[in-house]
């Protein structure tokens, strides 16, 4: 998958720990905080689930969306 530059505004503590813990690793602020959001968003877990799973990417998506539409309050008219 690509990157995409981005501007965010950090404490600067917040700064501060990723650049040590980045040093420490031998790693760019950049791959610290990428981590440290898959960690946080628990991307690392889906991606591990998604690829024991053989269900194509269309089935995934009908079954995502039927899933969608019975959870959704039905319209009053």
């Amino acid at each position: 998958m690509g990157k995409v530059r981005t501007t965010v505004t950090l404490d600067e503590q917040v700064l501060r720990s990723v650049r040590v813990r980045a040093a420490r690793q031998g790693k760019g602020d950049s791959e610290v905080i990428e981590e440290s959001l898959r960690r946080d968003l628990g991307l690392d877990l889906l991606e591990r689930i998604w690829s024991q799973n053989d269900m194509s990417e269309t089935d995934a998506l009908r079954l995502a969306n039927e899933a969608t539409h019975r959870t959704r309050p039905r319209r009053r008219r």
